[in-house]
């Protein structure tokens, strides 16, 4: 597989052709993440049935109304839900998919507009909330009130910054004389403390960071990856692709687990676990952007493609331990 990208009429989704590839023959899918609604589109066009859900609203009502203008709009739809709650989704009750897709982190529509806090953009507020006016505190709340240890674990842990511990202490000083509200007050304190050479790499990889600790995804990754798994038709498959390291070590530590034989201590004498693998790994290594595809979107550069297949019924896949 190679990534390539999808000649659509709006943004293009990342490494489609792969995604395809790797869902090669799914009758039924279920698209967790619409999105822009790119890679449902493709879906359609390779001749499934596609049931998708996103957090948000205004990305439901965006790829309903750019979907239906083509004929394979027919044997798709739409639910508004976070992919972790599929369970507790009415409509979702018991159904099962030949392949699941998990496009992880922001929509370029999402990115795009300043409204929703996800740029770090001069002046844009600080929301970064995936459900527009949802439950979650926004992004500026969080910066506001979490206390150091927290604020040192978004920075350290979810932004690879090495220096995470100094700027929790420097936003809790800078909010002690003037609360956090727009990506400036934000970027200034990176800045603050990385330096003046520091730059929009630093700054997309901390806004990120905030993004990933105001709407737990992390979390609901890690809740929603087996259900999902168990949600598979025997045979099927289930793609995820990842923008972050974090998001990437979950869901190939996943795979790597379902696909193994016995997952008890390596000392342990007797296996007293499930004694088979669940399925077997399609993407040994994740599958990324190729240059030419980076050089048209360049918000291809972070995205990492894994993808397993679960076991045929009566046929329990083989693996090492």
């Amino acid at each position: 597989m190679s990534g390539t990208q999808f000649d659509s009429p709006y943004h293009a989704p990342v490494l489609v052709v792969d995604v395809l590839a790797a869902l090669q023959g799914a009758r039924t899918v279920l698209d967790g993440t619409l999105g822009g609604g790119g890679h449902a589109l493709a879906l359609l066009d390779a001749g499934a049935t596609v049931t998708a859900i996103d957090r948000d609203p205004d990305a439901i009502v965006t790829a309903r109304e750019r979907l239906d203008a083509f004929e394979t709009a027919k044997k798709f739809r739409a639910i508004h839900g976070n992919f972790a709650d599929v369970p507790q989704i009415a409509e979702l009750h018991r159904v099962e998919w030949d392949g699941i897709l998990l496009d992880l982190g922001v929509s370029s529509h999402q990115f795009d507009d300043e409204s929703r806090g996800f740029t770090f953009r001069e002046g844009a507020q600080l929301d970064m909330r995936m459900e527009d006016g949802g439950s979650t505190m926004t992004a500026a709340e969080l910066l506001n009130t979490a206390d150091e240890p927290l604020l040192k674990t978004i920075f350290k842990v979810f932004g690879d910054e090495p220096k995470g511990g100094r700027l929790a202490r420097e936003v809790i000083r800078r909010r002690g004389n003037r609360p956090f509200v727009t990506s400036d007050d934000y970027v200034g304190a990176i800045r603050a403390v990385l330096g003046p050479r520091s730059g929009p790499g630093d700054f997309a990889r901390l806004f990120q960071a905030l993004r990933i600790a105001v709407n737990g995804e992390l979390e609901s990754l890690s809740t929603a990856l087996p259900m999902l798994r168990d949600r598979l038709t025997p045979g099927g498959v289930i793609a995820v692709i990842a923008y972050h390291s974090g998001e990437d070590r979950i869901v190939k530590h996943a795979f790597r687990e379902w696909s193994l034989s016995c997952i008890c201590p390596p000392k342990q004498i007797m296996c007293s676990c499930r004694g088979h693998a669940l399925g077997t790994l399609i993407t040994r290594k994740a599958v990324t952007a190729s240059p030419g595809e980076i050089a048209r979107n360049p918000r291809a550069r972070s995205a990492h493609l894994r993808a397993w297949r679960k076991a045929s019924t009566g046929s329990p896949a083989s693996s090492n331990k």
